[in-house]
């Protein structure tokens, strides 16, 4: 073989080592270009089914010109809005249409209640009866037991807090010597209140076809239960521990089932601070709040959104976003006077 030759297939041998190292090259490049091209298309699907997820949560805007509040863009179709101070409505959707209360019901029970006993501090035996019915129809109960001696605070605090049923029926056996006559009761205040599209048919709020309301009857309700200085501690706190009973030597603590599914109180220009949550599977998600935002006081009631236990509290959200915007438009009417 001459030399020639020789250096011709070197040549050709380094000509085809480049081509391999440019062709391993432009792979690399290229391989890198995807992994970027890949996480930037990630990035932007990202963001995309954020802000789809944020919009479908109904997150809340804050107004920029407007001068009224928006209720028809919530997950609950029927709700009010109310200045307590004033009694003035400031914003309703569908407030007079029937709806099932469920347990904002038990705003009614645990008022009369108050209205009727002259010793928080008088003790009460617990029976089988108060127990059965419930257990049966799996309602939400506070914890006690058949069998338990507690006081009527307790009960108080077991009704609006962990919107226990068992409560209900002794409170209304106490005061009426059964439930039934404790529910013409809760009528009589209904027609004195003016809750003219409302009846009651238990103290509990379980469900019954007959048994039904407003929001608007339901506002009325909160409105006039504020006013009574034990109720409004109660309704506004979050956790409430009892003494050691003889059935519970270490006491039990309730906590408020609306504090317990949120994750802030904050609002703009306040704090949301008091609540009594709803649920059945007919009612859906129902809330009756109390807010404080720059320092006027507002309750909102909300009725029927879907969801259940499992979801997200939609009621909740409902409340944040119309007391959000509350806040928001004091804002801008304070701005707009400057």
């Amino acid at each position: 073989m001459n030399k020639k030759t020789s250096r011709t297939k070197l040549e050709n041998k380094k000509r085809k080592v480049l081509l391999y190292i440019f062709i391993l090259t432009t792979l690399t490049a290229l391989i890198l270009i995807s992994k970027e091209l890949r996480t930037v298309i990630d990035h932007q699907k990202n963001s995309f089914f954020s802000i789809f997820e944020k919009t479908n949560t109904k997150e809340y805007i804050p107004p920029q010109s407007s001068d009224s509040i928006d209720l028809t863009h919530l997950y609950s179709p029927y709700s009010a809005l109310v200045e307590l101070s004033t009694n003035q409505t400031l914003a309703q959707n569908k407030s007079q249409s029937k709806i099932y209360p469920a347990s904002l019901t038990k705003i009614m029970t645990a008022i009369i209640a108050i209205e009727n006993i002259e010793n928080l501090t008088e003790e009460m035996l617990l029976t089988n009866k108060h127990f059965e019915t419930l257990y049966e129809r799996d309602a939400s109960m506070a914890g006690f037991l058949p069998g338990e001696k507690v006081t009527m605070k307790d009960l108080l605090y077991g009704t609006l807090l962990p919107s226990g049923a068992e409560c209900c029926l002794a409170l209304a056996d106490q005061i009426a010597m059964s439930e039934s006559k404790f529910v013409n009761l809760m009528n009589s205040k209904a027609k004195e209140l003016g809750m003219n599209n409302t009846l009651f048919c238990n103290s509990t709020g379980l469900h019954n076809a007959n048994h039904y309301s407003t929001v608007e009857d339901m506002a009325k309700l909160l409105q006039y239960a504020l006013k009574n200085k034990e109720f409004r501690t109660i309704f506004t706190s979050r956790q409430y521990s009892i003494f050691a009973t003889n059935l519970h030597p270490e006491g039990l603590t309730f906590n408020s089932t609306m504090f317990s599914s949120m994750n802030d109180t904050k609002v703009v220009g306040g704090n949301i601070i008091g609540g009594k949550t709803g649920y059945t599977d007919e009612a859906g998600l129902c809330l009756a709040s109390l807010a404080q935002i720059n320092g006027k006081e507002y309750i909102f009631v909300s009725a029927k959104a879907k969801g259940d236990h499992q979801t997200q509290p939609y009621h909740i959200l409902d409340a944040n976003n119309v007391y959000n915007q509350v806040g928001s438009l004091n804002v801008l009417n304070d701005s707009n006077l400057k």
